[in-house]
């Protein structure tokens, strides 16, 4: 009997916490759908919003700018990061290596004020001494969001190779593998889902961000959180419940599509162990 209430109350608190976050999201897409230009007055079913939306040149901007840093910043972050987790998971103890550890995943606990504040400061000193970057824009903005990115991208590809099993490595060593091969042929397969988790994640937080961006972008270089974030201080506008709706929509799409590709690799992989 007691189980069965511990059963209901998890349940309950299960909903309820689903509820919490899931809520609110689908009141913005019902109310995207609004024919009032006031957010909260339901006044009749329209997708009048989402016309104005695609006519809108500066939200396509930034979203376009904001997809582009997100898709750069996310490779490069994926890069870096399974290189730097690949040396914190596979090599042995070294001189400073706490010291690299601590630094890669600073940015995952420091304020992003003092990220942005520190790379603001970094790119002024960088423009006096060297004259460049020329100017703030794409680029600074996507050198502070792989920063921040690839500390995550570290934590999880480092962790995904410390739960692996290296006997397949060791055994391709011994039949005269080189490093290089064992790596792009045995051990990028098998992390593949990590990476594949870690892009996401390093896409979602780039193109989320807002603090970091507002320190390192420039006259011309605004992305869509600067935009939404602009507009919203001006009053609440059913054009951002259609804007949220869809970046919603695109976001769901690229979750279930990396899903279904790693389930598909992992069955593929399964397959492949009880044939040999």
């Amino acid at each position: 009997m007691q189980s069965k209430d511990i059963s209901g109350f998890g349940k309950l608190t299960l909903g309820a916490g689903l509820a919490f976050l899931y809520v609110p999201i689908l009141i913005l897409i019902v109310y995207s759908f609004n024919a009032s230009k006031l957010v909260t007055v339901w006044a009749s079913f329209s997708t009048h919003w989402y016309g104005v939306l695609f006519n809108d040149d500066a939200v396509i901007s930034a979203f376009g700018l904001s997809l582009k840093i997100a898709l750069f910043s996310s490779a490069m972050s994926v890069v870096l990061g399974t290189i730097a987790g690949l040396v914190l998971a596979r090599f042995g103890p070294f001189k400073g290596k706490s010291l690299f550890a601590g630094m890669l995943t600073a940015p995952m606990v420091m304020p992003e004020v003092i990220t942005g504040l520190s790379m603001l400061l970094l790119f002024v000193e960088m423009q006096q001494w060297f004259g460049f970057p020329a100017e703030r824009g794409m680029l600074t903005i996507w050198v502070g969001h792989v920063t921040l990115c690839m500390a995550y991208v570290t934590v999880v590809i480092r962790s995904r190779l410390v739960e692996m099993d290296r006997s397949v490595e060791e055994a391709a060593m011994d039949l005269g593998a080189r490093p290089f091969k064992i790596f792009f042929q045995i051990t990028l397969p098998i992390i593949a889902p990590a990476i594949a988790s870690s892009f996401l994640l390093a896409f979602t937080l780039s193109i989320d961000d807002l603090v970091i961006t507002a320190f390192l972008s420039g006259p011309g270089s605004t992305t869509l959180p600067q935009l939404i974030f602009s507009r919203v201080r001006l009053g609440l506008n059913p054009e951002i419940n259609a804007l949220a709706t869809m970046t919603v929509l695109v976001v769901t799409l690229l979750v279930v599509g990396a899903n279904r590709m790693m389930v598909k690799a992992e069955r593929r992989r399964a397959r492949l162990a009880a044939a040999a």
